[in-house]
């Protein structure tokens, strides 16, 4: 008897799982199941490093596992038209960086809108780019100019790929400081810093996250960072304007986009969770320790940031000449 009555409770109790669960998908509730977010760029990098955080933070906010989807290649583009695609509901999340807002100015052929495709929900934060080479290699900005003005062409820099954010600052460098060096792209940062560690490479512009630990250990050195204030994580290392490069500025932003048709009242959800869940206690400060400003937004004023740096990049891209990419 006792048998039975322990089965009959056991039945009874997965019934009402099961039922809850119907419920709260016939009501809608949102999140009931785990959410993807894919992160355009490799492991290990700045936005990779953004997008754990976020990702751990709103697991918990939401009480919803939230998976990182690393989708790397193409300047981002490969990761980005991946979220277009995906289902309008909540369950699929992009972290956008600023190639997706360059891209419609570099690429002839898109399978994107950024505009179109995408609602804002939130804006992350944003870190400088970091000049960096080896040690040994120079000590200051301007010693690297002029070891590169000796030696015309034969110095490398690294990138994040063709048409990424460092590959402009990296030719507007070469512009300002009237040198010839050769671009070397890559499919991400990390790799990239791996080359300059091993020598493969001269110079590299990355955001601040994707260098700092090697920067701690003396594996590379920090010349110059690309914002228009020194970065409080190395408060020591000049901007490209106080070491004698004036003109260019640049910083990695990142935030969370949702395929367009996602409704309104789960994308007001995502953004309540996400400026809650960053707000945390530690979360500014391990931010800043790594390089990042945290900045959190409105999905409106987000979409009003994303639309103003489509506009200067396109106008930057222009103005550089920068030929378009198929």
């Amino acid at each position: 008897m006792r048998s039975f009555f322990g089965h009959f409770w056991k039945v009874l109790c997965a019934l009402c799982l099961i039922t809850s669960s119907a419920v709260a998908q016939a009501d809608g509730i949102y999140p009931n199941r785990a959410i993807n977010l894919i992160v355009p760029w490799p492991a290990g990098g700045s936005v990779d490093f953004v997008a754990r955080i976020v990702a751990t933070q709103l697991s918990t906010e939401l009480q919803q596992p939230v998976v990182i989807d690393n989708k790397p290649g193409a300047a981002g583009n490969i990761g980005a038209a991946a979220g277009a695609r995906a289902k309008a509901d909540g369950y699929t999340l992009v972290v956008a960086s600023p190639p997706m807002a360059m891209a419609s100015s570099l690429y002839r052929k898109l399978s994107y809108d950024l505009i179109k495709d995408f609602v804002p929900v939130s804006r992350l934060g944003e870190a400088p780019y970091v000049l960096v080479v080896k040690p040994a290699f120079a000590a200051t900005a301007m010693e690297l100019v002029t070891r590169a003005k000796a030696n015309p062409g034969k110095l490398t820099f690294a990138s994040a790929g063709a048409g990424s954010q460092p590959h402009l600052i990296g030719e507007a460098f070469k512009k300002n400081a009237s040198i010839d060096i050769l671009h070397v792209p890559y499919k991400g940062a990390p790799q990239a810093v791996t080359d300059l560690i091993g020598g493969s490479v001269d110079m590299a512009f990355n955001a601040a996250p994707s260098v700092i630990p090697m920067l701690k250990v003396g594996q590379i050195k920090a010349l110059a960072v690309t914002s228009r204030a020194r970065s409080r994580a190395f408060p020591d290392v000049p901007t490209l304007s106080e070491a004698g490069i004036p003109g260019i500025e640049g910083t990695q932003w990142a935030g969370i986009l949702a395929p367009a048709g996602t409704p309104k009242e789960i994308v007001v959800r995502l953004n309540s969770a996400i400026v809650k869940s960053m707000s945390a206690p530690g979360i500014r400060e391990l931010m800043i320790s790594n390089g990042y400003e945290l900045i959190t937004s409105t999905p409106e004023q987000f979409g009003k940031f994303v639309a103003g740096e489509q506009s200067k990049w396109a106008a930057a891209i222009k103005q550089s000449g920068t030929p378009m990419l198929d």
